[in-house]
């Protein structure tokens, strides 16, 4: 009778505990990965609109010993004053370099990317990504000696991906704004570095990191800023002191942000903000954010880079990378409603730009071609006017005008300066200035000041004219 029982109880008893156990295991398992709901943080870790992390709530604010420089001049945006790549300040800079080049006043470490910064105050600002405390970092540095005044960080996992920063922020007497390589943005008094607010393009407003982070500068206009967002809006206008949305812009075709920074236009007595997104490019009214026209004659399949380059009299240059070539546009009233018809194109052995935008210069454009990587000069109908020669190439490097001179880099450091002029290719002076790689961050000149950099290292060198 007990061997009876032992056969027929124990396997059931046994079967039971197992159960009993495996449940035990099983909501052990799932509460030891459980934590409170925190709004904004519980979305999918990568992939699609959910490729960054949400809206960081609270930065940290660290004070350096870097003072302001007593200096004249500014920088205060991506492209300069007027968004148009050309110094408007007074100083004359010097035609002739020292044989050693010209002289460097300062140098720093930067983290791994292009950003560049922008020049207001005697204050350059650095939108910069520390590795070691895996932080976006808005650096107020001095124009002087490139010592650090304040930073501004943010916690943000971002991965090497050819560069992480890439932006140069925006900036007035009252506010600064940055954006991050995840579309993280941050606006700040730009003495004290005091955040009034932070803003997840992503979480809040549906953007998509692009494929290379983040590489539109935010555009400062008046008491708002405009944000390519590639949401449910393509373009959104945010108030700069409370972070509240004024408008948001209608994207029918859902186009996903790009690389490319938005340019104000003016026609016809209104205002406007031109945007290439990810399949074509529109014009967004800047009064209430209204679609005026749009394009698919302009799209590039792999990366969209460089900026739109306004002409005048409704003519807009379109130029990429990729064999995408150019195009010029002409933006006009048809039965009532604006719209864009392409006035010519050209092949990318004719014209075309990785990543830098082209400068409109006296009625002539200036650019380094793709194809042959040399620096060239067209007329306004696209045709060649002077190439710089196969013995001068620049790579990806950047480029600028001021005082009649365009400065270009190529990708290792080399810094040429020649003459802004459609006579002709007349090369002035050449200097090693960097000595690392990938030296592809756009320019910037303040106070005859030329900040470059390459891959991990920024510096500073005198370009202004002697007495």
């Amino acid at each position: 009778m007990k061997r009876l029982l032992i056969e027929t109880v124990l396997p059931g008893a046994i079967a039971v505990l197992g159960v009993v156990l495996l449940v035990l295991w099983m909501w052990v398992g799932t509460m030891r990965d459980l934590h409170a709901r925190v709004p904004g943080l519980d979305r999918p870790p990568d992939g699609g609109t959910a490729g960054a992390p949400a809206v960081p709530l609270v930065g940290k604010l660290t004070k350096g010993d870097g003072q302001p420089a007593d200096l004249p001049g500014q920088w205060p945006t991506f492209r300069g004053s007027r968004l148009d790549g050309i110094d408007h300040d007074s100083v004359r800079l010097a035609r002739k370099w020292p044989q050693r080049g010209p002289k460097r006043l300062w140098s720093i470490e930067v983290g791994e990317g292009y950003a560049s910064p922008a020049v207001l105050g005697g204050r350059a600002y650095l939108l910069d990504y520390d590795r070691q405390a895996e932080a976006d970092a808005m650096r107020c540095l001095s124009l002087a000696d490139g010592k650090e005044i304040w930073r501004f960080s943010y916690p943000i996992r971002v991965k090497r991906n050819h560069g992480m920063s890439r932006t140069v922020p925006a900036v007035t007497d009252k506010y600064l704004v940055g954006l991050g390589p995840k579309c993280h943005v941050t606006c700040l008094d730009p003495v004290s570095g005091k955040s009034f607010w932070l803003m997840d393009l992503v979480s809040q407003h549906g953007a998509t990191v692009p494929p290379w982070y983040a590489g539109q500068c935010p555009l400062l206009d008046g008491q708002r800023v405009i944000l390519a967002t590639g949401g449910k809006a393509l373009l959104i206008a945010v108030d700069c002191q409370t972070g509240d949305v004024i408008w948001e812009s209608p994207n029918p075709r859902g186009w996903r942000q790009t690389h490319v920074s938005i340019m104000p236009m003016e026609l016809a007595g209104r205002r406007m903000y031109v945007y290439c997104g990810h399949g074509g490019v529109a014009g967004i009214a800047a009064d209430d954010g209204s679609l005026l026209w749009d394009s698919t004659d302009w799209k590039i399949s792999i990366a969209t880079v460089p900026s739109p380059t306004i002409i005048g009299d409704g003519r807009i240059f379109f130029s990429g990378g990729y064999n995408a070539g150019a195009v010029m546009m002409r933006i006009s009233e048809q039965n009532g409603q604006l719209a864009a018809k392409t006035l010519f194109r050209l092949k990318p052995n004719q014209f075309g730009s990785t990543q830098h935008t082209p400068i409109l210069f006296d009625g002539y454009l200036y650019g380094v071609r793709e194809k042959d990587k040399q620096l060239v000069c067209m007329d306004l109908e696209g045709a060649e006017v002077w190439k710089s020669g196969s013995r001068n190439k620049f790579g990806l490097g950047p480029y600028m005008i001021a005082d009649g001179l365009i400065f270009v880099m190529d990708d290792s450091g080399l810094l040429t300066m020649a003459e802004a002029t459609p006579d002709g290719y007349k090369q002035l002076d050449q200097a090693q200035v960097l000595d690392g790689h990938d030296a592809w961050g756009p320019m910037t000149l303040a106070a005859g000041r030329l900040i470059l950099r390459d891959m991990t290292q920024m510096v500073c060198v005198d370009v202004g004219k002697k007495p």
